[in-house]
């Protein structure tokens, strides 16, 4: 009897057009941030704050997310909040890196334990 795998190729199969769903959905930072479908935002610059302020949209205007950036730090260091004002994650810029490495923390935590992920 053989054996096939699931999602291998096949030599005479058209190329798969889609990646295969992950068998147990996961959250990153929280479920409650997750939704069973696509979602458009938008992200608009206020000008003219002493900090960088960056709101996110849906595409009824509504906010979604807010960027705070604080910008008299030693480490390059921005808070996503949530249209509740809770601090979701925040980024902070790795210092002595050469790939320009960012660090992504649970809420507004930047302990090495709350770390999530980093990015490039």
């Amino acid at each position: 009897m053989a054996y096939t795998q699931p999602y291998a190729s096949n030599p005479g199969a058209a190329p798969a057009t889609s990646a295969p769903p992950y068998p147990v959905p996961m959250a990153v930072v929280e479920p409650k941030y997750c939704c069973p479908y696509p979602v458009d935002l938008a992200i608009v610059r206020k000008v003219m704050t002493v900090a960088d302020k960056f709101m996110i949209t849906d595409r009824n205007g509504n906010v979604v997310f807010k960027l705070q950036a604080s910008l008299l730090t030693l480490h390059d260091h921005r808070v996503l909040l949530d249209a509740a004002q809770n601090p979701v994650v925040t980024l902070r810029k790795k210092i002595m890196t050469m790939h320009d490495r960012w660090q992504a923390f649970r809420g507004d935590s930047s302990d090495p334990k709350d770390l999530i992920f980093t990015l490039k």
